[in-house]
């Protein structure tokens, strides 16, 4: 472990801090003159020598106490997915309430900082009307994301807020709840940012729950008279599990 190869290092911070002269086991050469007593008028460039040593030691200690900790996760979550009504160009959209799953990987950069890949599927029904078409279409939705998080630590409670880019892509299904044929699917280019908190309840893992909003143009399969020319928000609830490693 990283903490046993730093021995001699920490065992040579002890016996500067402490004024001891016995040598480290394993016996090291240290430079001569390091431990030999010091007269009174070098008294000051050896406190100056153990001061340099502590401060070169401090980041170096820091950065293996942080290598030591949880620096990934992976979550699984279920998700909701609202739509809102939208409408333009004469057409209207209204869908319904899409329930899926969302896998994410995040890697800590620093304790509080940090970046997530996002992979979510879900269901709906979208239901296109216009002066002279009335058609649903049911359909998979995919999100593929990534976003920088910034956690706020407090206890085992760690609220954080995240914000990126991603893709999210509508695919139709042929079967009962689509009413209209020769459709393909779209595949579009959005936002989406978030807020939430992550309780711990071990050291392996933490529950976690956010409200996330995804930001893309309103889907048209193909057929130019369910196009809105609208972005909308679409509301993303989620909930689930993080195991740390």
């Amino acid at each position: 472990m990283a903490t046993n190869a730093l021995y001699p290092i920490f065992r040579l911070l002890y016996n500067c801090l402490s004024g001891s002269r016995r040598a480290p086991t394993p016996q090291i050469e240290w430079p001569i003159g390091l431990f030999v007593p010091a007269a009174p008028g070098k008294r000051f460039t050896r406190r100056m020598k153990k001061s340099l040593l502590l401060l070169l030691l401090l980041p170096l200690l820091a950065a293996v106490g942080f290598a030591q900790e949880s620096r990934q996760d992976v979550s699984a979550s279920g998700s909701a997915l609202i739509p809102p009504y939208i409408a333009g160009n004469g057409a209207q959209l209204h869908a319904t309430v899409g329930f899926g799953g969302l896998f994410s990987y995040r890697y800590l950069l620093t304790p509080s900082s940090g970046l997530e890949l996002n992979y979510q599927y879900a269901q709906q029904v979208q239901h296109f009307t216009n002066p002279t078409n009335n058609n649903t279409v049911h359909d998979r939705f995919q999100e593929v994301s990534g976003a920088y998080v910034h956690s706020f630590i407090f206890r085992n409670w760690n609220p954080f807020v995240e914000a990126g880019v991603g893709g999210f892509l509508f695919r139709p299904i042929d079967d009962s709840k689509t009413n209209l044929t020769g459709l393909s699917g779209n595949t579009n280019v959005g936002a989406m940012y978030g807020a939430g908190f992550a309780y711990e309840i071990s050291p392996s893992f933490d529950i976690r729950a956010e409200y996330r909003g995804l930001v893309f143009k309103t889907p048209t399969f193909g057929v130019t008279n369910f196009s809105t020319g609208r972005y909308y928000n679409v509301s993303d609830p989620v909930i689930g599990i993080a195991y740390h490693f």
